[in-house]
């Protein structure tokens, strides 16, 4: 298993060193895995929304949307069309299994490297398509980038940055895929006044960040922790050397080959996950990538476009009110960057379960109440009062369930499972995405106004989950988990066997 060095204490180890440039410029390069990402996710409920698009690949979708009787809830209907969506996600959650072998045995940077080539591949493919078939080839190797870059891409930052830095940087990469949403519903604003190929053009930038990411790739350097995990060491240290900037690096040097020798001792981290002591911290890890999916958030970002059609936007109109959420998105983001660990993570988590519930509850009302399933839309003041109750809803998640959901369960495994833990919740979150990507629209379809219904109900659930059975982590040391949070909660105590949970490894 991949190794991950902590201190003993679990407190941030000092360490010789400073942030170099180069480390900053690996930082920047890396994060273009996060930015096309991001841009993935926000491009496809734009291009969904052409004309152009719907009347090349899915005419019955288009002739379903020119005729003002139909069912409002139902102009977009089609698996099909939520297949093209939702492929990428599939096939993400596939490619992520073989990712995280490619990562161990061979390292993060060809690891990035493949992803890259994964991405322009896809690229050229769902740009230039000439028939369904092609579409969702593209998407699915597109996804197989997603998979291989979300494997690597937080691995590499975390093990590049200097320790004092590590936090910040993780909660960083969620910010470029926020980033990576909002110029993808910029570039959709405005293709979408590009006919007929306006929708070749949004798809087709996505190849701008993946050139970037594959010529980058080959600027960066190998992390001195899969260098040294595989058995190559004195050109870990010489790497080290130059990403802190000095020559004494003796001591991080000889805590990450510690660390490497005691991850190697772990023959089967997955087995040991299957014990009850592991469960408090994998049923969390699991539960949060769930909730994360069943806030509504990726309906929102996927479909904003579609959504702000069908209760009255032009399209036009509907592709700007995306641009919107996508900016709130990013700048609500900060917030968590600057609070989390000042406010702590369950404040946060709870104050956005009530502003989420709050905003997808009215959504529910006014769509329930103005919105007919035939005939007209919202009237224009509606239709902005329901963009600002999006953009409240965006604002709750970018602080809280969006950046949390990752960043708790990646400190509250032990160092022998945390690897393997992490694995389960990428593959949780990636499984979840596709199935809220594959049912939306059939959803809104089915369940019309009641779909905002059912996420607020979700929420409901989340905050109690948060307030009864998840405990605050803030400052505590990454190792001191299991004493300070599990033994001492009035739950997850009854798992803590002083038999049952004995570490494999010592930690450094």
């Amino acid at each position: 298993m991949p190794a991950v060095v902590v201190s003993a204490s679990g407190d941030t180890p000092e360490f010789e060193g400073r942030t170099t440039i180069y480390v900053i410029v690996c930082v920047i390069i890396a994060a273009f895995g996060g930015l096309m990402f991001g841009y993935d996710i926000g491009i496809s409920g734009g291009v969904t929304a052409m004309d152009d698009f719907l009347k090349k690949f899915f005419p019955v979708v288009y002739e379903r949307k020119q005729h003002a009787h139909e069912n409002n809830y139902c102009k977009y209907d089609n698996q099909l069309l939520q297949l093209f969506t939702s492929s990428l996600y599939l096939a993400a959650l596939v490619a992520s299994f073989a990712a995280s072998r490619v990562c161990s045995k061979a390292g993060r940077k060809p690891t990035i490297q493949i992803a890259s080539v994964f991405f322009l591949v896809g690229v050229v493919l769902t740009a230039g398509s000439l028939n369904i078939e092609m579409l969702i080839i593209g998407r699915i190797l597109l996804g197989c980038g997603v998979g291989f870059a979300n494997q690597a891409v937080p691995l590499f930052l975390s093990e590049l940055a200097p320790a004092k830095m590590r936090g910040a940087l993780n909660i960083s990469f969620q910010l470029f895929i926020t980033i990576g949403i909002f110029i993808a519903n910029m570039v959709n604003y405005f293709a979408s006044n590009i006919h007929p190929n306006g929708w070749r053009i949004s798809l087709a930038i996505a190849g701008v960040p993946a050139l970037m990411l594959c010529l980058g790739s080959l600027l960066i350097c190998e992390t001195p922790t899969s260098l040294i995990e595989r058995y190559k060491v004195e050109k870990g240290r010489k790497v080290l050397r130059k990403i802190r900037g000095v020559e004494n690096v003796d001591d991080e040097y000889d805590s990450i080959v510690h660390a490497c020798e005691m991850a190697r001792q772990v023959k089967d981290p997955f087995r040991k996950l299957m014990k009850p002591a592991s469960r408090p911290p994998l049923v969390i890890a699991i539960l949060l990538q769930i909730f994360q999916q069943f806030t509504g958030i990726n309906a929102i970002m996927f479909y904003a476009p579609v959504l702000f059609q069908t209760v009255g936007f032009g399209s036009d109109a509907a592709l700007l009110s995306s641009v919107i959420t996508g900016l709130v998105n990013v700048f609500s983001t900060l917030v968590s960057v600057y609070a989390v660990d000042k406010a702590g993570r369950r404040i946060l988590l709870l104050e956005a379960c009530v502003q989420m519930f709050i905003s997808q509850a009215v959504i529910g009302v006014v769509l329930l109440k103005d919105l007919k399933t035939t005939g007209d839309n919202l009237g224009k003041g509606e239709a902005i009062f329901v963009v600002i109750l999006v953009c409240l809803f965006v604002m709750g998640f970018a602080w809280s369930w969006g950046p949390l959901g990752w960043l708790i369960p990646s400190e509250t495994f032990p160092l022998e499972t945390r690897t393997a833990g992490f694995a389960f919740a990428v593959s949780s979150n990636m499984f979840c995405t596709f199935i809220i990507a594959q049912a939306f629209l059939s959803m809104l379809c089915h369940m019309q106004a009641g779909i905002f219904f059912f996420f607020a109900a979700w929420i409901i659930i989340m905050g109690m989950f948060t307030w009864f059975l998840l405990p605050e982590t803030k400052g505590v040391p990454v190792d001191s988990m299991v004493d300070r949070v599990w033994k001492q909660h009035w739950f997850w105590s009854s798992f803590m066997g002083d038999d049952d949970y004995k570490a494999d490894v010592k930690v450094v």
